[in-house]
């Protein structure tokens, strides 16, 4: 049991025993102390000073004499209104850091039993990776390393969105204007060559529909007039009849794009169990939308297209098939969701995806519950916002994204600058300083998306990202290659020593309480699916230690015991920070 539990059933038996209240001890509010004042953790007890009848400080300094008398390692309480703040012994933290010290996954959960199915990437075919794109398989990717952290089975899986219109836009422009070239001919990786033809398709279609435009059409109506969509609109239709040569060009093209994104998923350590395909899911989706138009759950109109209806539901109505017989989006996601649950049989299904999509899961539930579906309550939105440069919104139409690739050349670039500026790689030969660089930049891209809360948008710098000083990646990574240089010179194998109590420090105290709260930080996490609670932790950590660092010696101790306990300190801090930041994908550099 933790402290915190401890503490929740102590106050349940306090209301109990003073006021006669029963309580359940999981409804106990049990905080951190804030900075300011003294304590070790905090009850709130406003929400019992109406069975109590007196005020909130009369209760709290009640149920704080009650939890001072009856816990072992309470040494005092303090009261602040309806907050008691109750401050544990050295003792405690002494027994505390000896348990940490001794357990090598200190803050990792024994198993569950829960499994979940993670989705994410997601990416379509028909042009690169995006820094909207980063921001999901990183937020995906660090949210399923803390779930399992905390217990959870988890599958990690992506879709690729790999028909349709968009990729037929691609084909398309290839087919105008591309004359057989290849990504080896165009000297381009597979996804930027098919992205370049999605933007070329864009140009053509602007091109081929300015009369239209001129006579006052809308854009949009006007390209639809156009020759080069009237050859993507039947790359599309011929695609669903299983055309041969229109099989082939998806294909390889298709092919292309893969081959470009596994490069980039390599470069930022981004893996998945089992991919799914758009392609191979739609016809299973169609097939349960035809079961569920036969039993009832939806309608057909006249045209022959089939719809749900939510408008009991306070939404609208939703074309499930087209007119034309062809799928739309949330089609194919019927039938995903179904070969999901059947190959993992979990119980959650997790879809990381961008808020602009929080209608479409919506409606998707609500697609599976008029389908009777076992599975469609147990669908999770992860979404997120969208992610910002000082130069503007992101516009993969028109050409104006913010390329994964060219995000992270600039991220290794800016890194490589710095470091130089700095000095850090003194004494390394050049591998050792791209290997710096790539740590450096990668990390500070990684920590500058994930401590910000995954549903707020994000505005990303990728030059304040890096700052050594700031609240950064390379601040932890600095902090912790500091530790380990701490270590090579004490340079022995080193035992806990029986250290006095009454020599604990107040800031090894408050060293060893932050890093004491690391499965807390952990359970937090991956209760409310957010990697921020980790990142900001470990930034706390940090600066825990280097004030420690700044104020106390560790090494240059008159006695060996204090040094050998400092060290121990150290040591542990660096092991904390080098998990924390490997649930969040981001590597430590031994030197820097």
């Amino acid at each position: 049991m933790t402290i915190e539990q401890t503490l929740q059933e102590l106050t349940a038996q306090a209301v109990k025993t003073l006021y006669n209240l029963t309580i359940d001890p999981h409804t106990v509010t049990v905080n951190d102390t804030p900075k300011n004042f003294v304590g070790s953790y905090t009850v709130v007890v406003f929400p019992y000073t109406k069975a109590a009848a007196k005020n909130p400080e009369q209760v709290g300094k009640e149920i704080g004499q009650y939890l001072t008398d009856n816990l072992v390692f309470a040494q005092d309480f303090n009261v602040v209104k309806g907050f008691v703040n109750i401050e544990l012994t050295n003792a405690y933290w002494l027994q505390t850091f000896t348990h940490i010290i001794h357990h090598e996954n200190y803050g990792q959960a024994p198993a569950s039993g829960k499994k979940i199915a993670l989705e994410y990437i997601g990416p379509n075919t028909n042009k690169p990776l995006h820094l909207g794109h980063i921001r999901n398989m990183f937020v995906g990717h660090a949210v399923a390393a803390i779930l399992q952290a905390n217990g959870h089975e988890v599958h990690k899986v992506n879709i690729y969105n790999d028909k349709g219109i968009n990729i037929s836009k691609s084909m398309a422009a290839w087919v105008h204007a591309g004359n057989g070239a290849t990504p080896q001919s165009a000297g381009l990786k597979g996804d930027h060559f098919v992205g370049y033809y999605y933007v070329l398709y864009n140009k053509i279609a602007t091109q081929q529909a300015a009369p239209y435009r001129e006579q006052g059409m809308e854009p949009l109506e006007a390209e639809k007039l156009t020759p080069i969509y009237a050859l993507a609109q039947q790359f599309t239709q011929e695609w669903e009849q299983g055309k041969p040569s229109v099989r082939q060009l998806w294909q390889t093209m298709n092919g292309w794009v893969y081959e470009g994104f596994a490069e980039t998923f390599n470069m930022l350590g981004i893996s998945y169990e089992k991919a799914y395909y758009e392609s191979e899911c739609y016809e299973l989706g169609k097939k349960l939308v035809l079961e569920g138009l036969a039993n009832g759950a939806f309608f057909a109109k006249p045209d022959g297209s089939v719809w749900a209806d939510f408008t009991n539901e306070g939404l609208d109505q939703k074309v499930l098939i087209r007119n034309d017989g062809t799928s739309v989006y949330i089609t194919q996601d019927i039938g995903v969701a179904d070969l999901r649950y059947h190959d993992f049989t979990p119980d959650q299904l997790i879809y990381v995806v961008g808020d602009e999509q929080i209608y479409h899961f919506k409606v998707l539930k609500l697609t599976l519950q008029k389908l009777g579906k076992p599975y469609a309550n147990l669908i999770y939105h992860l979404y997120y916002g969208m992610v910002d440069l000082p130069e503007g919104k992101m516009k993969s139409r028109e050409g104006k994204v913010v390329d994964a690739d060219d995000l992270i050349a600039e991220m290794l670039q800016t890194a490589e600058e710095q470091t130089r500026e700095l000095g850090k790689t003194e004494g390394m030969n050049p591998h050792q300083a791209q290997q710096l660089y790539k740590i450096l930049g990668l990390g500070a891209l990684k920590y500058f998306i994930l401590k910000v809360n995954a549903q707020k948008r994000l505005l990303f710098n990728p030059r304040e990202s890096i700052d050594l000083q700031g609240h950064t990646a390379p601040f932890i990574q600095y902090s912790y290659a500091r530790i380990r240089s701490i270590l090579r010179k004490f340079n022995q194998n080193f035992l806990l020593p029986n250290y006095p109590i009454n020599h604990l420090h107040p800031q090894e105290i408050d060293l060893i309480t932050e890093i004491s709260r690391f499965r807390q930080a952990i359970h937090t996490a991956a209760e409310t699916y957010d990697p921020s609670v980790i990142a900001n932790y470990a930034f706390t950590l940090a600066k825990s230690f280097n004030k420690l660092y700044a104020d106390l010696s560790v090494l240059n101790n008159p006695d060996e015991q204090t040094n050998t306990f400092r060290v121990a300190l150290a040591y542990t801090t660096a092991r904390t920070l080098k998990n924390a930041l490997h649930l969040l994908g981001i590597d430590v550099p031994e030197r820097m």
